[in-house]
């Protein structure tokens, strides 16, 4: 048993972009995993850097870009903020 426990939670945003390879997963976050690759070779990181810059492993960085919802959300925020991204929470249905 892991402490703390890892509370999966699928936050709708107002990201546009759905990478096509993902589209077995959650849409959102499928739209959070493509935003964060694209914001990340935009800003021309590869994952290595993108974790050092965040200050979490770069399995933390590929599972977020591979839509896995068991990333904890502390990551995803320390992520998102390094990339100069936030997280805009939305009903469903109200993008």
């Amino acid at each position: 048993m892991f402490w703390p426990p890892v509370v999966e939670i699928p936050l709708p945003c107002a990201i546009a972009h759905v990478l096509p390879d993902l589209s077995n997963r959650d849409p959102t976050l499928a739209r959070v995993a493509a935003a964060v690759r694209a914001e990340r070779k935009r800003q021309g990181m590869d994952q290595p850097t993108l974790a050092l810059v965040a200050n979490v492993a770069v399995r933390s960085v590929s599972r977020i870009e591979n839509a896995h919802a068991t990333v904890r959300v502390d990551v995803l925020l320390r992520v998102l903020a390094a990339l100069g991204l936030d997280l805009d929470v939305q009903r469903r249905g109200q993008r």
